[in-house]
C-alpha cells in the first residue's frame, strides 16, 4: 500500500470520527436542552401546583377522632386512601349488613357484565318471595326489559331487590351461583368476617359481616368509576321501557334523608343505606373533608328509616372530623 492510499484511508477514518463526535455533541446538547426545559417547567409548576401538592403530603392530618355519643353501636372511620383507621367502635364484631350487601352485588355485577348497556328481561320468578318478605323494590315489573346500568342504579339508589335478582340470574344463572362470586370477592378483599347468603341482604342468620369489612368493601368499590358515579347520584331516570313508556325515576335512600350533604370543611359524596329489624339502621358512606376522602360505616342504630339516625350519625362525625381538620390547619 503506497503513501497516498494510506493517507486516503487515514482521512476517511478521521471524517468518520468527526461525524461520530458531532453526533455525540448534538445528542449531549439535546439532552442539556431537554433538561433545561424540564427544569424551567418544574420551577413554574412549583409555583402553580407542585408546591401545593408537596405541602398537602405534609399537611397535618387527623390521626384519631372521638366518635362517642352517636346512635350506632358499631362504627368505623377510615381514610379512603390507604385505609388508615381513625376511629372505631366494635368494628370487628359481627353484624347483619342488611342492604349494605348490595354494594357487593353491584360491584361484582359491574365486573362480570360484558357491557352495562346489555338489556335484561325480568321474569316473574325473579320476584318470588320479595313481596312476601316486604323487600324494597325499584319499581320494575315482570316481563320488563331494561338496561343493566338501570338495574345497577336500582340496586344502589332505591335498594331494589328485584334488580339484584335480575342481575344475578342473568350473570350466573341463579342467585345462589352469583352469591358464590360475592363470597369469593369477599375472600379476595380480605373480608375475613363476612359471609353472604343472598344478593339483597334480607335477613338470614348466616348472612353476616362487620362494619370494618364493609368499609374495606366500599374502599374497593370507590376505585370503580361507574360505581362512584351511580352511588353519588341523588336520583336516576330510566329511558322508556316496554312496561313503563315514561321510564322510572327513583331516588337515593341516603340523599332523601340528607337534603344538604355539606358538612364542616367538606361534603358527603355518596352512600348506601340498609335496614332490617335484626340489623337496625346501617350506612356506608364517604365524604371529602379538606382535600382527603374518608369512609364511615355504621350499623345497629335504633329506629326506623324515617328517623334516619344512621344518616344523622354520619353528619355528626364528618362535622367533627372537619372541625378537627380545620383546628390542625390553624
Amino acid at each position: 500500500m503506497d503513501v497516498i492510499e494510506k493517507r486516503g484511508i487515514k482521512l476517511a477514518v478521521n471524517r468518520r470520527n468527526r461525524k461520530k463526535s458531532n453526533k455525540t455533541k448534538i445528542i449531549i446538547c439535546a439532552v442539556i436542552e431537554v433538561f433545561v426545559v424540564l427544569t424551567l417547567v418544574l420551577m413554574i409548576g412549583w409555583n402553580k401546583g407542585i408546591g401545593d401538592w408537596l405541602y398537602s403530603l405534609n399537611k397535618p392530618v387527623v390521626k384519631e377522632l372521638d366518635i362517642s355519643g352517636i346512635n350506632s353501636p358499631y362504627a368505623v372511620l377510615m381514610q379512603a386512601k390507604g385505609g388508615k383507621v381513625i376511629a372505631e367502635s366494635r368494628s370487628e364484631e359481627r353484624i347483619y349488613p342488611a342492604s349494605l350487601t348490595k354494594m357487593m352485588t353491584a360491584i361484582v355485577a359491574m365486573e362480570e357484565l360484558s357491557s352495562l348497556d346489555k338489556e335484561i328481561t325480568l321474569t316473574a320468578e325473579m320476584f318470588s318471595g320479595l313481596y312476601e318478605r316486604d323487600a324494597t323494590q325499584a319499581g320494575f315489573q315482570p316481563d320488563e326489559t331494561v338496561k343493566a346500568s338501570d338495574l345497577l342504579y336500582g340496586v344502589l339508589l332505591p335498594s331494589g331487590a328485584e334488580c339484584c335478582i335480575a342481575l344475578a340470574v342473568d350473570i350466573s344463572g341463579s342467585e345462589e351461583a352469583f352469591v358464590e362470586l360475592m363470597n369469593k370477592k369477599a375472600e379476595k378483599l380480605g373480608m375475613e368476617n363476612t359471609h353472604f347468603r343472598d344478593t339483597t341482604g334480607l335477613h338470614d342468620p348466616e348472612h353476616y359481616s362487620t362494619v370494618m369489612d364493609m368499609a374495606v368493601l366500599l374502599k374497593y368499590c370507590m376505585r370503580n368509576d361507574d360505581f362512584r358515579e351511580m352511588i353519588e347520584s341523588a336520583r336516576h331516570s330510566t329511558p322508556p321501557t316496554n312496561i313503563h313508556p315514561d321510564g322510572i325515576t327513583y331516588y337515593s335512600t341516603m340523599f332523601k334523608s340528607l337534603p344538604d350533604p355539606s358538612v364542616t370543611d367538606g361534603t358527603i359524596l355518596g352512600g348506601k343505606t340498609g335496614f332490617t329489624n335484626e340489623a337496625g339502621l346501617c350506612l356506608a358512606s364517604y365524604a371529602q373533608i379538606g382535600d382527603r376522602d374518608y369512609i364511615f360505616v355504621t350499623a345497629g342504630a335504633p329506629g326506623t328509616t324515617g328517623e334516619a339516625l344512621h344518616v344523622q350519625d354520619a353528619v355528626t362525625i364528618y362535622d367533627r372530623l372537619g372541625q378537627a381538620t380545620l383546628a390542625l390547619e390553624h
